[in-house]
């Protein structure tokens, strides 16, 4: 791609500070209930501009991850059992918060016997029964490409089951150290097959991948279905973590927005400032 300056943040990545009543009302339900939210474990540069809409994104299964990814703010080590009252608390903040699409992934837990997929499918029953009429996004893991996890959040049927690739296949084995690019590719074809109603995924920019490189990311996407995919700029969280190669101009994630749909995506957010999650409720209908 092109020799961007990495010194210094360009204009185009710089946000406004959290502010306002919607965003203290979020704030004090998550902090009240003690529930962790991928927005501030993932330093997500949206979160001041979701929060203010009254929208969060859930992360379930504590805020300790058993994978050291190179691009993720999350804490690596072991954590502590799954809290039995956490679907609980994570559907009644929903109900409070009035959320009308809720988006919920987790951190990796391959300390579990079954990777945590239980304590998924009962977050997502009771979100439901809570909050009748609501649509979800389930974000997972790969769960290994173990097929009767998989199967597991199949039968829960949520609108959208979404797993990220991350990166480009060369990129993989640095980005990811314990994830596979076919593997993930595998995740998302299973769960396409096997009644998926829309899958989807996402992918970073600036972590020295091609342009080439990308749309052949998007193109082992469509081959395997996926529906939705979303395109943002890698934001280095802190300096342990892989430094920014490039800030990919807002030109090129318009070319890749254009290339994808040409490809037949159903829906492409693309653009610096996109998150997996960002403008989710977009991507069911």
């Amino acid at each position: 791609m092109s020799d961007t300056n990495i010194k210094r943040k360009p204009h185009w990545l710089k946000v406004k500070l959290p502010s306002g009543e919607n965003f203290r009302k979020v704030r004090n339900i998550v902090t009240t209930n003690r529930l962790h939210t991928i927005c501030t474990s993932g330093s997500c540069p949206n979160m001041g501009e979701c929060w203010v809409a009254g929208t969060a994104t859930f992360m379930i299964l504590g805020n300790i991850c058993t994978r050291s990814c190179k691009f993720c703010n999350v804490a690596t080590g072991r954590p502590l059992p799954p809290d039995p009252e956490e679907p609980r608390k994570v559907a009644e903040s929903i109900r409070k918060m009035g959320v009308k699409h809720a988006v919920i992934t987790s951190v990796d837990r391959d300390d579990l016997k079954d990777g945590g997929a239980s304590h998924w499918v009962e977050t997502i029953r009771q979100i439901r029964a809570l909050n009748p009429g609501i649509t979800m996004e389930t974000l997972i893991p790969d769960f290994k490409g173990e097929t009767r996890l998989l199967d597991m959040i199949l039968e829960a049927a949520p609108e959208v089951i979404s797993h990220n690739m991350e990166t480009v296949r060369r990129l993989t084995p640095k980005v990811r150290i314990q994830a596979k690019y076919e593997r993930s590719l595998f995740v998302l074809e299973y769960l396409k097959k096997n009644g998926a109603r829309r899958t989807k995924s996402g992918i970073m920019l600036g972590l020295g991948e091609t342009f080439d490189e990308v749309v052949e990311t998007l193109e082992d996407l469509r081959k395997i279905n996926v529906d939705v995919v979303t395109i943002g700029q890698y934001l280095q969280p802190k300096t342990e973590l892989l430094p920014v190669q490039e800030y990919v101009h807002p030109d090129t994630f318009k070319r890749l927005e254009e290339i994808g749909l040409k490809m037949g995506f159903r829906y492409v957010e693309s653009g610096p400032l996109v998150r997996s999650s960002y403008h989710a409720e977009r991507h069911v209908n």
